[in-house]
């Protein structure tokens, strides 16, 4: 039985390689890049404007359907993108295709932000509102709404949905959340994994039992408190070793397109490899393209689609171009992406050689804090899906079970999971993906119907 689990294992390894390979990622960018094309480059023009409206977000607008305020859409969304892979996922990124692997998880968010924009004006386009009075929306409904053949479309809706709900129960949404949080507590604090463990599985019942407004409550109070305080100890590392920032910068350039020789702990990287580290480790972090965010977006009391999806895609811009490359950065001049740690623990001795100790639990109530949140995100993504395949009647029991994997969590070390959570996690994608360039024109109608409106009352 052991050698067949294996070769299952190994078999399912090599799914993931596969799916998580090349296409996957050539397909992910290249998605962001037409779109970046056909918006006018969106990311670039028009970010003030998602500034501004990002800092005017909090007050939801009158008169229109939607349950949170952008604001706290944004801050839900976030809470699902901010988690274990802007620390362990660019440590790994470094660590295994050097420095040069952050210019490409820079270059592929640059770009994905064209792809969150588009999301998320779809989702707030085509959602609908659910038999309890609530919004619900994202890929599986303008899927289902806006490719038109019905039967095609409602198959791939469909599998966006299936994949969504195991990606939330068993991926991403809980079993690495879980584990780092158990761990961190562990070594940092020495807190048993059992109280750990029950301590999180109270609190996640708690707030997401109340539902997507107290999900956003949590999220919009947590998720900026977190992310300032993380940004600004990144600042203070970085501050102190202001003389070694030029230099790391140019590394990170350099090592894009020659690749980094062999160095100390560290083995080299053909520039190959730093791309693959960059894009895979950097989608993973921020998810666009996944067509998770989105799902969020679609619960905002906004009027225009456009509107939401300029605040949505400053999402992509602070979680991967603010957080991951300040973490990166920290890694390069303090140098200890040259040494023998990796993951959270090569985050951690980087903080620790300038802060000391602080350093330390800076990283490990960063860790706490950002695999909590992306645990309450995903909850609510599982649970729109979950609406979408089985109508309301399905929320209640999803949220038990959802809380019952988070208690479990902890204790769960099976391999052949882990494995198949990520493969579902990338096969996600695909339908959302092929809905974005189905539907670029009518994203391209929408964003120009719209500055023209804003020409027209200016």
């Amino acid at each position: 039985m052991e050698l067949l689990g294996m070769d299952i294992l190994y078999i399912l390894t090599g799914i993931d390689h596969f799916i998580w390979g090349p296409p996957l990622l050539v397909l992910l960018v290249g998605t962001g890049i037409l779109l970046t094309w056909h918006l006018g480059i969106i990311q670039v023009f028009r970010l003030p404007l998602a500034f501004r409206y990002l800092l005017n977000s909090g007050k939801a607008e009158s008169g229109v359907q939607g349950d949170v305020s952008s604001f706290a859409a944004l801050s839900t969304a976030l809470s699902a993108t901010i988690g274990t892979g802007n620390i362990v996922g660019v440590a790994t990124a470094v660590k295994t295709g050097g420095p040069g692997s952050l210019f490409w998880m820079c270059l592929a968010a640059f770009f994905g932000m064209a792809t969150m924009y588009s999301e998320s004006l779809l989702a707030v386009k085509y959602r609908i509102v659910d038999a309890n009075g609530q919004m619900s929306g994202g890929p599986m409904y303008y899927i289902k709404n806006g490719l038109g053949h019905k039967r095609y479309s409602r198959v791939l809706a469909s599998l966006f949905a299936i994949f969504g709900v195991n990606v939330a129960l068993f991926g991403i949404g809980i079993l690495p959340q879980v584990n780092a949080i158990v761990d961190s507590a562990r070594i940092a604090f020495g807190v048993p994994e059992v109280l750990t463990a029950a301590s999180i599985s109270l609190l996640v019942a708690a707030v997401t039992l109340g539902g997507i407004r107290r999900i956003a409550a949590v999220a919009q109070f947590l998720v900026p408190f977190m992310a300032i305080g993380y940004v600004l100890s990144c600042l203070v590392i970085i501050g102190l070793n202001m003389e070694k920032f030029p230099d790391a910068v140019t590394l990170i350039i350099s090592s894009a397109f020659t690749g980094t020789a062999a160095r100390g702990g560290f083995l080299g990287a053909g520039v190959m490899l730093s791309i693959r580290m960059g894009i895979a480790r950097g989608i993973f972090s921020n998810e666009s393209g996944l067509g998770s965010a989105p799902i969020a977006a679609s619960a905002a009391k906004v009027r225009d689609p456009a509107r939401q999806g300029l605040i949505s895609m400053t999402g992509t811009f602070f979680d991967t171009i603010i957080i991951c490359l300040m973490t990166g950065i920290v890694l390069i001049v303090t140098d200890s992406w040259t040494g023998d740690l990796a993951g959270a623990y090569l985050t951690s001795y980087a903080f620790s050689t300038v802060l000391a100790e602080t350093g330390s639990y800076i990283v490990t109530l960063g860790l706490v804090f950002f695999a909590f949140t992306t645990i309450l995100g995903w909850n609510y993504y599982g649970e729109r899906c979950i609406e979408f395949l089985f109508g309301v009647k399905g929320i209640l029991p999803y949220k038990i079970f959802y809380i019952l994997i988070v208690a479990s969590g902890a204790f769960l070390t099976l391999d052949v999971i882990w494995v198949l959570a990520d493969i579902v996690n990338g096969l996600m994608a695909i339908p959302n993906l092929i809905a974005l360039l189905a539907l670029r024109k009518v994203i391209k109608a929408e964003t120009r119907q719209y500055f023209e409106k804003l020409r027209v009352e200016t």
